[in-house]
C-alpha cells in the first residue's frame, strides 16, 4: 500500500504544480510548449519504467503474476504505448467538443486539467473491476478478447460519411440540461454563472462532463486492451494514468495538425485485433513480452509515417489544383 500512496502522491504533486505553479494564468499553450511537455511526460513514463524495474527486482510491490523485473518494465511500456494510441481517437472527440461550444483557446487547458483528475478515478474504478473479473472468472479473458476483435472490424468497416458525433444533440447534454439551467456565455475560466434564474452551467462546465463520459466510453476499449498485456493491477494502473497525463499536452500538440493523423486509425485497428487476438488464444500460444511491444511500437511508427505521407501528398495535390 505504500507503493500504491507514494504513487498517487507522486501523480497529485504533478497536478498542483501543473495548475499551481505552470498554468497558474490561463493562456494559450503554443505548439512548441505543448511538443516541450509532450516529451517531458513521455521522458517521465519512461524513466518510470526503470522505478517499475527496481519495484519489481524487491518486494515493495505485490506481485501476484511473479513477474520479473525486465518484464514488469517491458509489459508498463506497452501498457504505456497502448493507452497512448488508443487515446488518439480521444482527442478528435476533445477538438470536435471545444469547437461545438466555442471554448477558448487559453481556457481549453483548465478544463482538461478537472477531466483529467475524473478520468483518473473513472479508470482507476473500471481497471479495479476488470482485474477482479479476469482474476476471479478466466473466461472474461475471452469476452475482453472477442470483444477488441469486434471494436477492431467495426472500426476498419465504419464509413467515414456517417453522421459525426455532435455534442449538442447528445444525450448527455440533454440530461445536464434538466438537471441545471446551461448557458452560453463564459465568464473568464468559471464553471458556473449566476443569472437572474440562479446558477447556471456555463460552456466550459457542459464541454467538461461531456469529455469525462466520453473518456469513459473509450476506457471501455482501453481497458480490456491492457488487460490483454497484464493483469498485474499497478501495472495496470500506473501505465494507464501516465498515458492520461501525457494527453493534455499531446492535444496540444496535435490539435493544429489532427487532419494529418487522420489515418492513424489503422495502426489502432491493428493493435485491437493484435491485443484481442492474445487474449482469445492465450491457452494456445504464448507471445513474448518484447515482441508485443515491438508490434505495438511498429503500427504506431507506421501509422505516423504513412499518415505525414498521405498528408504531404494531399496538400501537394491541393497546391497544384490551385495553380
Amino acid at each position: 500500500m505504500i507503493v500504491w500512496i507514494l504513487f498517487l502522491v507522486l501523480i497529485f504533486t504533478f497536478l498542483a504544480l501543473d495548475l499551481g505553479v505552470f498554468n497558474k494564468t490561463p493562456h494559450i499553450i503554443s505548439t512548441k510548449e505543448a511538443s516541450k511537455w509532450t516529451a517531458i511526460w513521455f521522458t517521465l513514463s519512461m524513466l518510470f519504467s526503470g522505478v517499475v524495474y527496481w519495484l519489481y527486482s524487491t518486494d515493495y510491490v505485490l506481485n501476484p503474476d511473479r513477474l520479473k523485473p525486465s518484464v514488469a518494465s517491458m509489459k508498463f511500456i506497452t501498457g504505456y504505448l497502448i493507452e497512448l494510441s488508443l487515446s488518439i481517437d480521444n482527442i478528435f472527440v476533445i477538438a470536435l467538443i471545444f469547437a461545438s461550444f466555442k471554448i477558448p483557446k487559453k481556457f481549453q487547458h483548465r478544463v482538461l486539467f478537472w477531466g483529467i483528475l475524473g478520468a483518473i478515478v473513472f479508470r482507476g474504478l473500471m481497471i479495479y473491476f476488470g482485474v477482479l473479473l479476469i482474476h476471479r472468472f478466466t473466461w472474461t479473458s475471452y469476452v475482453f478478447g472477442a470483444f477488441l476483435l469486434f471494436t477492431a472490424i467495426k472500426m476498419l468497416f465504419t464509413s467515414e460519411d456517417e453522421e459525426e458525433f455532435n455534442p449538442k444533440k447528445s444525450i448527455i447534454y440533454k440530461i445536464l440540461g434538466k438537471i441545471i439551467p446551461i448557458s452560453t456565455h463564459t465568464d473568464k475560466e468559471h464553471f458556473f454563472i449566476k443569472t437572474e434564474k440562479g446558477n447556471a452551467a456555463t460552456p466550459l462546465f457542459v464541454a467538461l462532463i461531456i469529455i469525462e463520459v466520453m473518456d469513459v466510453v473509450f476506457a471501455v476499449d482501453s481497458v480490456p486492451a491492457i488487460l490483454a498485456i497484464t493483469a498485474d493491477p499497478f501495472l495496470v494502473f500506473s501505465s494507464n494514468i501516465f498515458a492520461i497525463l501525457g494527453l493534455r499536452s499531446l492535444y496540444f500538440f496535435l490539435a493544429n495538425m489532427l487532419e494529418k493523423f487522420s489515418h492513424l486509425e489503422y495502426s489502432l485497428i491493428a493493435i485491437l485485433s493484435f491485443v484481442g487476438l492474445k487474449m482469445l488464444l492465450h491457452d494456445y500460444i504464448e507471445i513474448p513480452e518484447w515482441a508485443s511491444l515491438g508490434f505495438i511500437a511498429l503500427s504506431l511508427a507506421v501509422g505516423v509515417i504513412v499518415s505525414l505521407q498521405i498528408s504531404k501528398k494531399d496538400e501537394a495535390r491541393k497546391h497544384n489544383n490551385k495553380h
